[in-house]
């Protein structure tokens, strides 16, 4: 509707006056006011949420608009095509702002120059044989400090000076102007290109592998570019700063097609979670275009835990659904029983916070904030229970989410638009079929050298076994990962759904392929599962599961990494940390020691394996929360000797400003990382308490505990160092300058290091 007037005139009552101000100071500098250009913003917001958007009015200097006819619709516009929904709410104006433009003198035209045609041969310096998007050619190399306003170059060609290159593509033509610069003419239609395509209609599509190596990259690049806005939108501490997040691309019936090096942990379960929601809207009523869905039930809907919550999004081509774009963030509260979500001692599902199975989180382009705030808000309304503490962060994480997969959506569609989809589809298929023959072929060379069948058996800390038979197919490069004798379904919560096992063992493999293949659902092609039902690694519906993602998933990387005798046990725990109370919940994961191997000591202080996250700055965390950080810093000592030895796992000491409640869940505090072919074990975990006022009473809170921290208690957390690696030598700890620097030259193969994902996510 319209606007009130007292409104409106206040609105440009505030615009004069910066306009006024914005002539006097470009006056003041000597500049002519004729012919300035005045542009007028408001930065608008909707209520409720913490993105803002620079709006410019229609109108001109002096023209009255109506604010709906004017800003807003501009506003909601430009807000849909941000994050793929819009929202029936009120618009907050944050503030104005006023650009004065003087117009600058008018470049003097072009001039003409003649028609040279070809360069002389002289102008060129080689000829070289390059790739381009047609396939090889021969093509001339020119000097552009020896062509002339005039001359033309058809492509393909390469245009070298000392300060860059220019690649004329193939069927494109560049002249040179009368300024020396090359101005190129791009062709509307790709004639021959298209014939070409269309004789092979019918035909199957070649693998180039040049081609293959740029759709893997160009798969990769929409997950990280959704990964940067996921991190750019969102406000959570957990999302934007620890980068708790996955974001991944995903074939029509769900398979891992591609992923940025985000969490491991989250990439095998999502694609479960994909796969669960086709089937799920299959018989009610269907996926359509403008839906966003969204789910973090572990057991049933393909979930890690319940506060990583998955939003997924289909990929139209016309009618039909050809990708899907998924982001799967952790929310530091999203109920139950004890802040932060991450309770210790629960022991069934509904204790652990909201769980949601299947919801439109966006139904026909309109984000269902009802809908999802009373899925959130619902742990509730149970006896001793808890609705989320923080919606708000909840609210606006997930929208950044749905932005995040809109940002896919495009990137995919871009793609397809670029090329056609049939060549984006074959190529996807193939990247798939490269990473299960790398996989096969790696296996193969482990049964040749190391025998058919490989066991592994380690135990969590409350004695309960993960037991792990691998029988290699030598002849096919199949394998079955069975799981039989693995203890039954605990009392507590690190059991861990099937949907952890599967990633736990993607990651593995991925590590032991030894050339740089993209992780995705072709690793697991090869592979068949056992794992017995109503076990710690298939549990029932209702079983608690928050601690099978962070300490269960890290043991069985161990356990796998083990049986192929790869290196010995890393921390083996996340060491998660939860506090808050009534108003907030804070989460973070706290690394440790990395396991030595056959040819590398082990890395001191990092997140290994499943988790690959961020901690949160010490400024972040003491300016956004009420503790206060004491101490953070390498354990000395905590890794196994060996030949090569552990790495050191890490102390942090954190003291609250105000009474919080506090949660430790931690495994490897009663059984210590194991060495291998001789190494000592690491030093196992210990989480204590030191009392305020009572002569440095410490207490050891053990491996899983909610309890009470009042002002001027300090936590004190000491995380599980790596184990060794072959028999420690006479002289000493095993940990001296050579161990040093083996540590320092030693480079994962795997994409999945927080270095790397790092440089991927912000300096791109």
């Amino acid at each position: 509707g319209g606007e009130e007037g007292e409104v409106k005139r206040n609105r440009e009552a505030r615009f004069r006056q910066l306009v006024d101000r914005c002539k006097s100071d470009l006056k003041d500098q000597g500049y002519d006011l004729e012919g300035v250009s005045v542009h007028r913003y408001l930065n608008l917001r909707y209520e409720g949420t913490d993105t803002a958007i620079f709006t410019e009015s229609k109108g001109g200097e002096g023209e009255e608009t109506d604010f709906w006819e004017d800003y807003a619709e501009a506003f909601s516009g430009h807000y849909k095509r941000e994050f793929g929904f819009d929202l029936s709410r009120d618009i907050i104006v944050d503030d104005y702002r006023v650009r004065c433009v003087v117009p600058g003198a008018a470049l003097p035209p072009q001039a003409a120059v003649p028609d040279l045609g070809h360069p002389p041969a002289s102008c060129r310096v080689a000829k070289k044989r390059s790739y381009f998007e047609d396939g090889w050619h021969d093509v001339d190399v020119w000097d552009m400090d020896l062509l002339k306003p005039g001359h033309r170059v058809k492509g393909p060609a390469i245009v070298v000076q000392s300060i860059s290159t220019v690649v004329v593509e193939v069927g494109c033509l560049a002249r040179i102007t009368s300024d020396g610069d090359i101005e190129i003419d791009i062709p509307r239609s790709k004639g021959v290109e298209d014939a070409a395509k269309e004789e092979k209609e019918d035909k199957e599509l070649q693998a180039d592998p040049v081609m293959l190596s740029i759709f893997g990259h160009r798969f990769m690049g929409i997950a990280e570019s959704m990964g940067k806005t996921l991190a750019r939108t969102s406000v959570s501490v957990n999302i934007k700063e620890r980068l708790d997040f996955s974001c991944a691309l995903f074939d029509s019936g769900g398979g891992l097609v591609a992923n940025a090096p985000h969490i491991p942990v989250h990439l095998g379960a999502m694609q479960s979670a994909v796969a669960f929601q086709i089937e799920h809207w299959a018989t009610r009523g269907g996926m359509k275009e403008g839906d966003v869905f969204v789910s973090n039930h572990p057991q049933l809907a393909g979930g890690s835990h319940l506060p990583d919550i998955t939003v997924i999004t289909p990929v139209f081509q016309g009618d039909q659904i050809v990708f899907f774009v998924a982001s799967r963030g952790h929310h530091s509260d999203i109920g139950g029983i004890a802040p932060g979500s991450m309770p210790p001692a629960s022991t069934t599902l509904v204790e652990e916070g909201a769980q949601i199975i299947g919801c439109k989180l966006v139904d026909n382009g309109v984000f269902q904030e009802k809908a999802i705030t009373d899925l959130l808000m619902a742990p509730a309304s149970l006896p001793n229970n808890f609705g989320t503490r923080n919606l708000r962060d909840n609210l606006s994480d997930l929208r950044a989410q749905v932005a995040a997969n809109t940002m896919g959506i495009r990137l995919v569609k871009e793609l397809i638009g670029e090329y056609d989809l049939r060549t984006v589809l074959g190529y996807m298929r193939y990247i798939q079929k490269t990473a299960e023959s790398s996989v096969r072929t790696m296996l193969k060379q482990v049964a040749k050298e190391k025998g058919s069948v490989l066991t592994a058996t380690d135990y969590m800390d409350d004695g309960t076994p993960i037991n792990l038979r691998i029988e290699i197919d030598e002849a096919t490069g199949n394998a079955t990962f069975d799981f039989e004798g693995t203890g039954p379904q605990v009392l507590g919560n690190h059991n861990a759904p099937p949907s952890v096992t599967y990633s736990a063992v993607i990651y593995s493999l991925r590590c032991l392929v030894g050339s740089d293949i993209p992780l995705n659902q072709g690793c697991l092609a090869p592979i068949s599962f056992k794992i017995p039902k109503n076990s710690l690694l298939h549990p029932s519906s209702e079983a608690a599961v928050v601690g099978g993602n962070v300490l269960t998933s890290q043991r069985l990387c161990d356990v796998v990494l083990k049986a192929f005798d790869a290196c010995a046990a890393s921390q083996g725990c996340m060491n998660n940390l939860t506090f808050g109370d009534d108003t907030f919940g804070y989460y973070e994961t706290i690394a440790g020691g990395h396991g030595a191997g056959p040819t590398w000591s082990g890395k001191h202080g990092v997140h290994t394996h499943m988790t690959n996250t961020r901690i949160t700055d010490p400024e972040i965390l003491e300016r956004r929360y009420p503790v206060m950080l004491h101490t953070f810093e390498v354990r000395k000592g905590s890794g196994g000797r060996g030949k090569n030895p552990g790495g050191d796992g890490l102390t942090r000491v954190i003291e609250p400003l105000t009474p919080l409640t506090m949660s430790i869940l931690s495994e490897r505090r009663s059984r210590a990382p194991y060495g291998l072919n001789g190494g000592e074990q690491g030093k196992s975990g210990l989480n204590l308490i030191e009392r305020a006022g009572m002569d440095g009473l410490c207490v050891n809170i053990g491996g899983k505990k909610t309890t009470n921290l009042n002002i001027g208690d300090k936590l004190i957390i000491h995380t599980p160092g790596g184990g060794g690696w072959g028999v420690p030598s006479e002289g000493g700890p095993g940990d001296g300058e050579e161990a040093n620097r083996k540590r320092k030259a030693f480079i994962p193969v795997g994409n999945g290091s927080l270095a790397a994902f790092a440089e991927a996510q912000f300096t791109t």
